[in-house]
């Protein structure tokens, strides 16, 4: 049974115990003696196992990155080295003497073949999801049944927060694809026996098919790619649908600004929805889970609920490695203690975060379990676009979002860094691609996007575009990709 609801009553002293013990006991039995990276990582470090005792010893212990798990110059793959891989001597040596003796009586009262099956199960390859490949070639991630299960923990317990009775049905439009966002609808659909239909987003049914499914089914959640969540509903709204059985709108994938928020429920609200919730999630390839929000006011955060009997993160300096104080902004560093399959510890996300970890119990739940802050830059998703130089200013892209998703006149937009004339010694080219509600004044727009952008960023775009809506869907790749075409930077390396 999910120790969910009696993690919450726990003060934090109680959790920081549960996960020293937990720390210890996945260094020591799983970590050192199973994984190859590792136990290379410990040796060559000189550092003994049983040193780390306790969360503050993690700083001992070098950074993984994602360019560790990338294959090297020779094409070898590094993956396979996170992946725990036990043999009976392995076991034998490095297991304590007591679940030793519990296998061996298990193998005389039940039969080699039991303990077998138990030793399969909790390490026996079964699933993978992959890295979305933006930078590099996608990066397979393993699971076990013993993963399965936290999988199906994991989107139960978000389900659990988004306060979603079993009798209501649930409609995941995330795409179809061996990416995390897809499955961890699917498991924890299945976990919290909730009624679920995976439309695999716009390749699979179309936005067409999409909509008719929602009509027919009448959920009151429906979860997607932000994007392509917004482009439906203001599909739906242009059919004069009424979507006023949806009450929750849950997004992953990609960053959520408050803004964005307030947008997709007045599109709700124009087909008669009411009282609407709207959450983030946050999670990544690596860590094989997802984190959620739960119910607030549209205008604010919960922060995401963290699971402290499954990981740990710290919050660090993303120059010097320093571990940050609570509530302080840093890079979020993870580490699982209870993986098997792929497993890595003090994992760098290039991620971000605002405000960093609290501990403080949240006003607006009954859970007590450490929240960090939903501000967070996904750097590590396109790494090169989002910090770049255009037209001599380093700016940080990602502020666009934040830019259009604020102003009340825009339906869509798309940005075009590109030279003049093409010309790959000539100056940057700021391009800007909209789409308008209708009847809004284009020339005070032009004015407030070219303040915005100023005012954010100290750069001016060389030319806005009106575009209608089917060419931007296009341009997008809305209904074709995994994610959105926002910012194309079709500058030539030269």
């Amino acid at each position: 049974m999910d120790p969910w609801g009696s993690l919450a009553r726990l003060s934090p002293a109680e959790m920081r115990a549960l996960q020293n013990a937990k720390l210890r006991r996945f260094i020591n039995h799983y970590i050192y003696p199973f994984s190859p990276h590792y136990r290379k990582l410990f040796d060559d470090h000189k550092i003994d196992p049983k040193s780390i005792r306790t969360v503050d010893d993690l700083r001992r212990i070098p950074f993984t990155s994602k360019l560790d798990l990338i294959d090297d110059s020779s094409g070898t793959p590094r993956y396979r080295d996170y992946i725990l891989q036990p043999d009976k001597e392995k076991i034998k040596k490095s297991w304590p003497a007591g679940k030793l003796i519990g296998l061996a009586a298990c193998s005389a009262f039940r039969g080699k073949e039991y303990v077998e099956s138990t030793l399969s199960h909790e390490f026996r390859p079964v699933f993978m999801t992959f890295t979305t490949g933006t930078t590099n070639k996608p990066v397979p991630f393993i699971y076990t049944n013993h993963d399965i299960a936290n999988l199906h923990t994991s989107g139960a317990r978000m389900l659990d927060l988004f306060e979603i009775p079993k009798t209501d049905r649930i409609i995941n439009m995330f795409p179809f694809a061996p990416h995390l966002a897809f499955w961890q609808v699917v498991f924890g659909g299945l976990a919290a026996c909730t009624l679920c239909l995976s439309t695999g987003g716009g390749r699979v049914l179309g936005t067409e098919g999409n909509i008719n499914a929602i009509n027919r089914m009448q959920p009151s959640m429906i979860l997607g790619v932000p994007s392509y969540v917004y482009h439906l509903l203001r599909e739906a709204r242009e059919k004069k649908c009424d979507f006023s059985f949806i009450k929750k709108i849950v997004l992953g994938a990609a960053r959520v600004t408050q803004g964005f928020k307030l947008k997709l429920a007045e599109l709700l609200e124009g087909m008669g929805g009411h009282d609407i919730n709207v959450f983030g999630t946050y999670g990544f390839t690596e860590s094989r889970c997802a984190w959620a929000e739960s119910p607030t006011a549209l205008d604010e955060s919960s922060g995401y609920y963290l699971y402290p009997d499954k990981e740990i993160f710290e919050i660090i300096d993303p120059k010097t490695g320093e571990v940050k104080k609570e509530g302080e902004d840093g890079e979020i560093v993870y580490t699982s203690i209870d993986s098997r399959g792929s497993a890595v510890i003090r994992y760098r996300t290039g991620d971000f975060v605002k405000g960093g970890i609290t501990y403080a119990p949240d006003k607006n739940s009954r859970l007590h379990v450490p929240r960090l802050s939903s501000d967070i830059t996904r750097l590590s998703d396109v790494k090169d676009l989002q910090l770049s130089k255009v037209k001599g200013a380093l700016i940080n892209l990602s502020n666009f979002s934040a830019i259009f998703e604020g102003i009340a006149g825009v339906d869509e937009w798309q940005i075009e860094i590109r030279k003049k004339d093409d010309d790959p010694y000539e100056v940057d080219h700021l391009a800007i691609y909209l789409c308008a509600k209708n009847g809004v004044d284009r020339e005070k727009l032009n004015y407030e996007i070219k303040e915005k952008i100023l005012g954010a960023m100290e750069i001016t775009p060389n030319s806005i575009e009106y575009i209608g809506m089917d060419e931007m869907v296009k341009r997008l790749e809305l209904e074709t990709a995994n994610k959105e075409k926002r910012i194309l930077d079709k500058r030539p390396k030269i």
